[in-house]
């Protein structure tokens, strides 16, 4: 094995990426460390418990990249790296675990250079493992043994004790195969499923899968998970004709990337969820089947590729704010345990305070990435393009994406508290908007941090998770009447978005994975986060849900299960929904089980067919019930009557345009369907009332919602059909129609006149059809 000079003036070309790049003359090596005097590039044998066996070093360039190109490497092999700057100079005689050149823990800059603590590369396609390995745990060591500063752990400092036969290691990894054809929807017609990985087929229920959904028409070619391919990659790709015959065709993966979490799940050293990153470009490990060097990736790729056969595009919650690396240990300057980014160069990844702090403040998590630097910004670009362009994603959810618009004032630069200001300008946010339309890739925000809120003032481009269709929907559902701010957030946001690209830019949800998941929404008025395994317990979680019990009664909190279902379906924007909400999935009350690595945490498809499907068992063995806030649907023993009524509504959608509209129709020069909101009788609605009408104009067809949140019966109006049209009713969500779903097919359904008696609670969809159409030879009748 030798290493390769490479002529300085190529260094800073495309030719050298930042990461480990396999190539037919040697794999090329690049990492960021400006301010590092030193990068030593170590070979390893195994990930745990040995010495490396090669080191060489690597040649600075002007733009403070380090390289080096070995020959003779092979696919898989293992690599990290040491680094010394001017707070510890290299000297000859160091060796790992001595204090030679030690001066300080920092340098003038805040950087943290340390060659006792091997380093993984920021940049690496796959890490070996995570600091919260059960491994590391039973070499009798814990995340500890990453620590800097003067502290004892067994007893040394803490700065001296080496790393190299615990840190996580990069992997080689081999370059794509050729990109796979996406479905390239068009945005307006997304239907986002959000849904973890280990969620989606993690559960027992899904090696019978066939055998459970063998009386749901569409869901024929369904097929079972084996055990060995449960909760992985695999095990999720899958899952794909599931998803496409429930009528979704955008699958978004809660945090996907390689985040520190122990394998048995320990106290305190589990992230269900994933919202601690430890590696930008690397797939989590404990997802795959394929435990082997490039395994995670392959099986990856693997997964996206069956999505895409079925339609179904994929998109990625990512988290760029922060990273798994933490911040200062207990309030200590000197003690931090960074095993990767923070080791190279905190001052260009991190905001730091002026005696240099990591900034625990938008994010909640110990630290957050500086975006004012170059090195940040191109971390997360070069990031995006990996993932989609290498691993065939589709579109990205960022995680508290205002943090990406944050950077200092330009007044006050040494005050982190000026960093509250967003940045709507931003290069990063700008960049990738501009990125994202230009290769159809989806950018959603998560428009809010710890620090503000921002929904409706991202770039053009972006689309944004509406927190406030979120609130007003739940509060206006449950009797606020909050009816104006309700009308305007279900005709889109208009006056947020109308300066976007359309209203599909507003991603509308009622929930999402962090809160109440539906069936909860409607079934407890607080959180319950305090229950024994498996259902918690769990920290954090908002006390202000905006839900209510439904009074305790199980017929009301299905029905009003129908009502969300229906508002958000009939909204203009595009609708997401959470896993496992299509058939009535508790968590017991617990609105943040982040860190719940538990079986009752996924989809149970036992519950689809039985029509008492919160009494199903939990299984894997567990001693444990769900709650039953949802008693018994009228229908046959074997429906779900949730699980068809939410069928017939993605189905729907998909099929008529005039709900899936990228404009606001008569407000704008192209034509499109318009939302036309008025009182039971016909006129024009009023604040305060808990009973609204919706009329959705198209060329085509017209829909009418009646809405009724009032505790009595309304009496509405439909205007008369257009000549050679008429009103065939098509969805009803009182409790009366639950028998058969709550619905008609269309040009089934009994041909209405005049108007309709709605009880209290409920909504009705009339549809207006041309007469003549098959059912058409009924005779008018009057709604009932």
């Amino acid at each position: 094995m030798e290493i390769v000079p490479i002529e300085t003036h190529h260094w800073a070309t495309a030719d050298w990426p930042l990461g480990a790049h396999p190539h037919a003359d040697g794999v090329t090596f690049a990492v960021r460390a400006p301010h590092a005097t030193r990068i030593l590039l170590e070979l390893y044998e195994a990930a745990l418990g040995v010495d490396a066996y090669a080191s060489f070093e690597l040649a600075k360039g002007a733009d403070g990249v380090w390289r080096g190109k070995l020959q003779g490497l092979q696919l898989g092999a293992l690599y990290a790296f040491r680094a010394w700057g001017d707070n510890w100079r290299y000297q000859r005689n160091w060796k790992p675990g001595s204090r030679r050149g030690f001066r300080s823990d920092l340098d003038a800059h805040g950087n943290r250079f340390n060659p006792n603590k091997v380093l993984f590369d920021p940049y690496a396609r796959e890490i070996t493992h995570n600091v919260y390995t059960d491994q590391i745990h039973e070499m009798g060591f814990d995340d500890g043994v990453f620590g800097t500063g003067g502290e004892e752990y067994h007893g040394r400092e803490r700065r001296l004790i080496d790393t190299g036969r615990l840190a996580p290691k990069g992997i080689i990894v081999a370059e794509p195969p050729a990109r796979t054809p996406s479905p390239r929807l068009p945005e307006e017609d997304a239907q986002i499923y959000e849904v973890q990985v280990e969620q989606l087929s993690g559960h027992e229920s899904t090696s019978r899968l066939r055998e459970l959904l063998q009386h749901e028409p569409g869901f024929e070619d369904v097929v079972d998970i084996p055990e060995e391919f449960r909760g992985t990659y695999k095990g999720a790709g899958m899952m794909a004709p599931y998803l496409k015959a429930l009528g979704f065709n955008t699958v978004e993966f809660l945090p996907i990337h390689e985040t520190n979490a122990s394998e048995s799940g320990r106290p305190g050293k589990s992230n269900s969820w994933g919202y601690m990153t430890l590696g930008y470009f690397a797939p989590a490990r404990r997802f795959s089947s394929d435990q082997t060097e490039g395994g995670p990736t392959r099986e990856f790729r693997e997964m996206v590729d069956a999505f895409h056969e079925h339609g179904i595009e994929v998109y990625l919650d990512v988290v760029y704010n922060h990273t798994a690396e933490g911040g200062n240990w207990n309030g200590d300057v000197n003690t931090t345990g960074f095993t990767s980014l923070g080791g190279f160069a905190t001052a260009e990844y991190y905001q730091m305070t002026s005696d240099f702090m990591l900034i625990d403040g938008a994010t909640g998590t110990s630290n957050q990435l500086n975006f004012s630097s170059d090195a940040a910004v191109r971390l997360v670009k070069d990031s995006l393009a990996y993932w989609a362009f290498d691993m065939h994603v589709d579109g990205f959810r960022f995680d508290l994406a205002t943090v990406l618009g944050r950077k200092p004032d330009e007044a006050h630069p040494e005050d982190w508290q000026a960093q509250k200001r967003f940045f709507t300008d931003h290069e990063l946010l700008v960049g990738i908007a501009d990125w994202a339309k230009e290769h159809d890739i989806a950018a959603i925000a998560e428009a809010w941090d710890l620090w503000g809120y921002e929904v409706g003032n991202f770039p053009r481009g972006w689309g944004e998770w509406n927190g406030r269709y979120r609130d007003a929907v739940r509060r206006f559902s449950k009797g606020d009447g909050n009816t104006f701010e309700f009308l305007e957030m279900m005709n889109g946001d208009y006056h947020h978005f109308a300066d976007n690209e359309g209203a599909q830019k507003s991603i509308n949800f009622i929930v999402a994975h962090d809160g109440f998941n539906l069936a909860d929404l409607v079934s407890y008025n607080e959180k319950q986060n305090f229950h024994e395994y498996p259902f918690g317990p769990s920290d954090g979680g908002s006390d202000d849900n905006l839900s209510w019990d439904s009074g305790g009664s199980h017929a009301l909190r299905r029905q009003r299960l129908r009502n969300l279902w229906v508002l958000l379906f009939f909204s203009r924007g595009v609708p997401m929904v959470v896993a496992g909400d299509e058939f009535g999935r508790t968590q017991n009350g617990n609105n943040n089980p982040w860190a719940l690595e538990s079986p009752a945490m996924r989809n149970n498809y036992a519950m689809i067919p039985t029509n008492a499907p919160q009494t199903v068992p939990v299984g894997h063995g567990l001693d444990a019930a769900y709650h039953d806030n949802l008693g018994v649907f009228q229908t046959d023993d074997h429906v779900n009557g949730l699980f068809r009524f939410v069928r017939f509504l993605t189905h729907l959608r998909l099929k008529h345009q005039a709900l899936r509209q990228r404009n606001w129709g008569k407000h704008e020069d192209q034509p499109g369907a318009t939302y036309t909101w008025k009182s039971p009788s016909g006129g024009d609605p009023q604040d305060g009332s808990r009973a609204v009408a919706l009329e959705i104009q198209a060329p085509d067809e017209d829909f009418y919602l009646m809405v009724n949140m009032e505790n009595h019966t309304v009496d509405f109006q439909v205007p008369q059909a257009r000549d050679g049209w008429q009103w065939r009713k098509l969805i009803d969500t009182a409790l009366m129609f639950e028998p058969i779903c709550n619905y008609w097919d269309e040009d089934a359904g009994d041909i209405v006149v005049g108007g309709q008696a709605l009880p209290a609670w409920s909504i009705t969809v009339w549809h207006e059809t041309r007469k003549g159409a098959p059912g058409a030879a009924q005779a008018d009748t009057p709604s009932v």
